[in-house]
């Protein structure tokens, strides 16, 4: 009897021992199984998966080719190389946004733009399809007679002056008369050119303006303060900024005094 007790509590034993190596070892291969996605965890910020480096930049690269590049209509056309500076076109189209805003331009696609800081050599008038990015005319222009020899230096409003006017004009009709085909302009700021209807300041061709007058003297001639251009390209020049476009004459001078920038 005695020795059946003796072997019964021996078994016991033995399996107690079993057990506890059991879970010993259960405990040991979970612990190990965990390991992996511990690490995981930690490189991730406590994410179970991640991309690596590559596969990111990759995703961003992708998103980045599908955002249109947009360039501005002054660096699409390289008005800088063409001799336009940068700050005379954002004067501009800030006082062309201005008069678009108030409903005053019956043609919201084309500007044409004068820049007086420019010798009369150069050809310094811009007519600009803004929509369609395109420069539509680039060519010579004249300044009035008593405004300045090469360089148009003083203005006025004033009739009888000889002198051009700077600032914002909106374009009107045409009409045959002196100088032939002709642009009426209303000039929109007070004090500076709101006089040049009065005053017959139109677009229109004169035979002073030309290239060969410019290589030969280094200027061209100069109106009674009209806006003139070349014969040969007055008639199309008029009919692409008629009736109700934006016409912007630049000069340094001017912009202090501007009743609309």
């Amino acid at each position: 009897m005695q020795n059946i007790l003796v072997k019964q509590k021996s078994e016991t034993v033995m399996i107690k021992k079993f057990k506890s190596y059991y879970l010993f070892f259960v405990s040991l291969v979970i612990g190990l199984l965990q390991i992996p996605f511990a690490f995981a965890k930690s490189a991730t910020g406590n994410k179970l998966f991640f991309l690596s480096d590559s596969t990111v930049n990759s995703k961003k690269t992708d998103s980045l080719h599908l955002i249109p590049v947009i360039k501005s209509v002054y660096d699409s056309l390289h008005l800088n190389i063409k001799g336009l500076k940068s700050q005379v076109y954002e004067y501009a189209k800030k006082g062309f946004d201005i008069l678009q805003h108030e409903g005053r331009l019956l043609n919201d696609s084309i500007i044409s733009i004068i820049d007086f800081s420019l010798p009369s050599s150069e050809k310094r008038l811009f007519v600009i399809d803004i929509k369609n990015y395109k420069v539509i005319f680039q060519t010579l222009v004249a300044h009035g007679r008593n405004t300045g020899k090469e360089i148009a230096n003083t203005f006025s409003n004033n009739a009888s002056s000889y002198m051009s006017s700077p600032g914002f004009y909106i374009t009107g009709t045409t009409y045959e008369g002196k100088n032939g085909y002709s642009l009426k302009l209303e000039g929109i700021e007070a004090g500076i050119n709101d006089n040049a209807f009065e005053r017959g300041i139109v677009v229109h061709g004169a035979p002073y303006v030309s290239q060969e007058l410019a290589n030969a003297q280094g200027y061209i001639g100069r109106s009674q303060g009209c806006p003139a251009v070349p014969v040969q390209y007055s008639e199309n020049i008029i009919n692409t900024i008629k009736n109700g476009t934006c016409l912007f004459i630049y000069h340094s001078s001017y912009i202090s005094r501007s009743t609309l920038l």
